[in-house]
């Protein structure tokens, strides 16, 4: 690596979230997605090298999209299927209510909270809060009042 990239990407580590948003949008030329800082300067320092050194090839990236639309490299045993609106299975959910972090692991049958199976994010909810709530928002799947 040169010098200047290697600075560049040595340098994302100590900038502040709102920098690292217009770095991105000075790389990317759109608004940067709403994650975290891992994310964004993970995706800055691909996005660096690539602008440095040239992306894939055309050839390459060819043959990686027929491998991943191709069902005969998909392995049945390790393939993750996943129902709309759960996600994917052995995902944790972290929340912290009232000074206690609370973690849940979503399973192939639903959930499971302090070795305990639940049938619905809105069951661990309740288990945890003593009252009715739905489960995402709880677990900040989805934004209050939103539709997501």
């Amino acid at each position: 690596m040169t010098d200047n990239v290697l600075a560049s990407i040595s340098a994302l580590a100590t900038m502040a979230t709102p920098a690292l948003k217009a770095r991105w949008r000075e790389l990317f030329q759109s608004e940067p997605p709403a994650f975290n800082r891992h994310y964004l300067i993970s995706r800055l320092t691909y996005r660096i090298q690539e602008l440095a050194y040239g992306g894939l090839s055309p050839t390459v990236a060819a043959r990686l999209e027929a491998i991943a639309t191709d069902e005969k490299y998909v392995d049945p045993e390790i393939a993750r299927k996943r129902v709309v609106g759960k996600p994917v299975n052995g995902t944790r959910l972290v929340r912290e209510w009232q000074g206690i972090e609370h973690t849940v692991t979503v399973t192939e049958h639903g959930f499971e909270y302090r070795g305990r199976p639940f049938k619905s994010l809105s069951a661990v909810a309740n288990a945890i809060t003593g009252t009715r709530w739905s489960g995402p928002l709880f677990f900040g799947l989805r934004a209050q009042g939103g539709n997501s």
